[in-house]
């Protein structure tokens, strides 16, 4: 079994970028295999590592949910089998990076055994993997829904503000409330340049974070999104990516 390694913060703190880059540090530090999980619909990590995307857990889901209801899903195959042919299919296999995306969390006409199905379907293709990085949404839905089981190291983002460090905590919270699940949580502050305020640094004591290090803006970032090129092309010299690479090396996770 790999590491499994899941992203998490409220919308705008660059978990997408974050995730995106720990893809990159992996592939270019490591020989080991990796699966990205674009956990958030809103996110597009397909976008920031410069793969394609045709289709979505959520979709299979839905599609099989509807062809059951109907009468039409394909005779001679069992659901598992079915379900586990059009996963393989929306695998998108890349240089050493292979990637999925889980759509949108299931709706409240869901089909529970499907899930069921899915969770066993994914948990296993998990294992193919050395390392598993998930790119999650806010509150961690395919988490606390299981879809994914054990997390070896939880990201969770935040902007320099008490605000973003609160929402943080909320999301740490909400692991812990998820039991072992989670093996260790670690505070991430994205934007910073230079020294951190000492009032945030203060919050962040008074609420029990773990501060595993900090991001400085990049403007690169910008402008790769402006024309659309990968997160994944941002040069090695990047200080961003050097502090990604630095805050990996201290969670274990590289050498």
């Amino acid at each position: 079994m790999g590491i499994t390694i899941a992203v998490a913060g409220k919308g705008g703190t660059g978990k997408t970028t974050f995730a995106a880059l720990i893809v990159k540090c992996l592939k270019e530090n490591t020989s080991g295999s990796i699966l990205a999980v674009d956990g958030d619909p809103s996110s597009n990590l397909h976008l920031a590592l410069g793969m394609p995307l045709e289709e979505t857990i959520g979709h299979i889901r839905e599609d099989t949910l509807a062809q059951i209801q109907s009468g039409t899903l394909q005779a001679g195959i069992s659901k598992a089998d079915y379900l586990e042919l059009r996963i393989n299919k929306a695998l998108v296999e890349g240089d050493r990076v292979d990637l999925i995306a889980m759509g949108r969390p299931e709706g409240p006409g869901c089909y529970c055994a499907a899930n069921a199905i899915l969770r066993n379907v994914i948990d296993r293709l998990k294992r193919d993997y050395d390392y598993v990085v998930i790119d999650n949404e806010a509150g961690m839905e395919h988490i606390s829904r299981q879809t994914t089981q054990n997390v070896d190291v939880l990201f969770v983002l935040s902007d320099p503000t008490l605000r973003g460090v609160m929402a943080a905590k909320g999301i740490v919270e909400l692991a812990k409330e998820l039991g072992n699940k989670i093996r260790k949580a670690y505070l991430v502050v994205n934007r910073v340049n230079g020294e951190m305020p000492e009032p945030l640094r203060e919050k962040i004591r008074e609420v029990g974070l773990e501060l595993i290090g900090t991001l400085p803006a990049e403007p690169k970032i910008a402008e790769f999104d402006l024309v659309g090129r990968p997160i994944v092309e941002l040069d090695e010299t990047s200080p961003l990516y050097a502090a990604v690479k630095e805050i990996l090396h201290k969670a274990g996770v590289i050498r």
